[in-house]
């Protein structure tokens, strides 16, 4: 990338917003969430409904820099979330995030492997938070998308990687049964993932991309299988 546009790419309004503290959202780390504008899916359960649609943001790369320079020695850590924050030139805002002596995590879909290799390989980010929206045959109704293999490269890449990072999905009975999140864990299995997968449920008082409401059935944790550790938020 050339110096102008990187300077572009900074300057540019691409930050839907900042959340300034969080001791919940890193491992083990004190740190902000920087909220990216857009996404390529359009989860029905989504309820970063403003974030996803949204076209122009309130700060940019640059903006946030300047905010991190008065947190250096206050906090450990930036998040990188969205919407989806690999829509965005994120290299030369994680080089200048590291140049602080920040970690970064990641929050994505998978839908840029590419990007994440780059990342990785750079050592430009610390911890990954990957979405497993659904398995294959309903990644595309769920999301609205045609991003399964770009998703399952990411996957491989972290695995193969051995980079810290964690996958979760998001939970709602009406589109995802017991019997698709089996579907999940044997996949994570057959690919080598040994860490913990992370349930988290539909939260049914916010507004969402779907207008969906609390499913219509009980979703039955006993009939998971058991070769993952598996946690709820």
């Amino acid at each position: 990338m050339s110096i102008n546009k990187e300077n572009n790419s900074l300057n540019q309004k691409t930050v839907y917003d900042l959340t300034p503290f969080t001791h919940l959202d890193f491992p083990n780390h004190l740190a902000c969430i920087v909220w990216m504008n857009g996404c390529n899916m359009r989860c029905e359960y989504c309820y970063n409904k403003d974030i996803v649609f949204n076209k122009q943001g309130k700060y940019s790369f640059e903006d946030i820099i300047q905010f991190l320079k008065t947190r250096v020695g206050l906090l450990d850590g930036v998040v990188l979330s969205g919407g989806e924050a690999t829509q965005h030139h994120l290299v030369p805002f994680c080089q200048a995030i590291k140049n602080l002596r920040f970690k970064i995590k990641l929050d994505t879909n998978g839908m840029n492997p590419l990007l994440l290799k780059q990342l990785v390989d750079l050592n430009l980010i610390d911890y990954v938070a990957l979405d497993y929206k659904a398995p294959k045959e309903k990644f595309q109704s769920i999301t609205h998308s045609n991003l399964y293999e770009k998703f399952s490269n990411s996957l491989d890449l972290l695995i193969e990687n051995n980079f810290d990072f964690e996958v979760r999905t998001t939970i709602h009975n009406d589109l995802l049964d017991e019997n698709d999140i089996n579907t999940i864990i044997e996949d994570l299995y057959k690919r080598g993932y040994n860490k913990s997968y992370y349930l988290q449920n539909f939260l049914s008082t916010t507004i969402n991309i779907g207008n969906i409401t609390q499913s219509s059935k009980k979703f039955d944790p006993s009939l998971l299988l058991d070769k993952l550790a598996i946690i709820w938020r």
